[in-house]
C-alpha cells in the first residue's frame, strides 16, 4: 500500500484537484508516482505474466483507491451542496462522488470513498480527486491510499 496526505487546510476551486503534500508510505516498486506540488498520481498498468500465456493475462491492473478528508464551505460562499470525486485521466468516476451539505460555512464534515480503479494493461493513467462542486471547497486532513490486491507482495 502507498499513502499520501495533506493535513493543512486548502481551498480547492471548482474543477481543481486536492493537492497532497506528505508522502506517508511511498510506493517503492514504481507502480504509483506522485507529481510533487499537484494532486496527480500516475498509476502503472503493469500486469504480471501468468505462465507465459498472454491469453490468460488480465486486461488491466486493478487498484483500490481510498480517499478521506474533512470538507467545508469557505467563508463568503453560500451554504449548499459540495462534492469531491475520483478522476482517471481527468474523467470523473460518477460512483466515487462524495457529497456533503453543511448547515453553515466553515462547518467541516468527513467524506470518504473506496473505489476499484482499473488501469489499462501496459499503460499509465493519472488518478486524482477533484472538486466537482460549483463553489470552492475547504479540504483538511486529506488522505489517499493505493493498493494492488492482485499482487501477492506489497509495494
Amino acid at each position: 500500500m502507498a499513502e499520501w496526505s495533506a493535513n493543512a487546510s486548502q481551498t480547492v476551486n471548482p474543477g481543481e484537484t486536492v493537492i497532497f503534500t506528505e508522502t506517508e508510505v511511498p510506493c517503492t516498486r514504481g507502480f504509483v508516482r506522485h507529481r510533487e506540488g499537484t494532486g496527480d498520481f500516475v498509476l502503472s498498468g503493469w500486469v504480471p505474466s501468468r505462465g507465459g500465456c498472454r491469453c490468460k493475462q488480465a486486461n488491466s491492473a486493478i487498484y483500490n483507491v481510498g480517499f478521506s478528508a474533512n470538507i467545508a464551505i469557505p467563508t463568503g460562499e453560500t451554504v449548499g451542496e459540495i462534492s469531491l470525486a475520483v478522476t482517471v485521466n481527468g474523467t470523473t468516476i460518477p460512483s466515487s462522488t462524495m457529497i456533503q451539505t453543511p448547515a453553515a460555512v466553515e462547518e467541516y464534515a468527513n467524506v470518504s470513498v473506496e473505489k476499484a480503479v482499473p488501469i489499462w494493461r501496459n499503460c499509465c493513467q493519472t488518478v486524482a480527486v477533484r472538486n466537482t462542486s460549483s463553489v470552492p471547497v475547504l479540504v483538511q486532513n486529506a488522505n489517499i491510499t493505493f493498493s494492488r490486491p492482485d499482487l501477492a507482495v506489497t509495494y
